[in-house]
């Protein structure tokens, strides 16, 4: 053999390409397309298993793991959604709830409010009157006690200028108690009778 046909063990896979290239040049042609060629068939099957092998102890685990790691990944995904989903559901519930109730509340409130209001209303309408009415009879008394005062008043100065008239017509000074109470008596019995 030739230097370059001499088997190497660094690199198997090449000598094994280079055995199945001198196999094909020293055979017999082939008559046509689909004819059958026995050594070319065996060494690809010989190749493909080899492959096979290699693939299913080194490639395939690594790959079935990474698949069902995604796999995994994806169901975990999708189970987390859920209950995301159930939970976003029962919050909007509650958070439903709470409105309505807030929503309630605020109407009872509402309603309790006005009733204070138009409470605190007619309280408030009932003591303007009351006051009203208190202060129209405290007028009334201070009318009626300042007429009495004035009316007091005019018999004093009618009384005393009654004697004074009465002395310069008499000319002579008259008992002024005595005059006052005679006086006196003569103009109550004239607002007596006015009335």
């Amino acid at each position: 053999m030739t230097k370059a046909l001499r088997p190497s063990v660094e690199f198997p896979m090449i000598n094994l390409a280079l055995a199945l290239a001198l196999l094909q040049e020293h055979e017999a042609p082939s008559t046509g397309l689909m004819s059958i060629q026995l050594n070319v068939m065996v060494w690809t099957l010989v190749i493909f298993g080899f492959l096979f092998y290699l693939l299913k102890k080194l490639a395939y685990p690594e790959i079935l793991k990474r698949v069902e790691a995604r796999e995994k990944a994806l169901s975990d995904a999708i189970e987390s959604a859920k209950r995301d989903r159930e939970q976003a559901a029962q919050i909007l519930a509650d958070q439903k709830a709470q409105i309505d109730s807030a929503r309630a509340e605020a109407q009872k409130l509402i309603v309790e409010a006005r009733g204070v209001s138009e409470k605190m209303r007619a309280d408030l309408l009932e003591k303007t009157r009351q006051d009203q009415q208190d202060l129209t009879e405290r007028a009334r008394r201070e009318i009626t006690a300042e007429r009495d005062r004035a009316i007091a008043q005019l018999r004093k100065e009618a009384v005393d200028l009654a004697i004074a008239g009465a002395s310069k017509v008499v000319e002579e000074n008259l008992d002024s108690a005595s005059n006052r109470k005679l006086v006196d008596s003569f103009l109550s019995s004239l607002a007596t009778e006015k009335r």
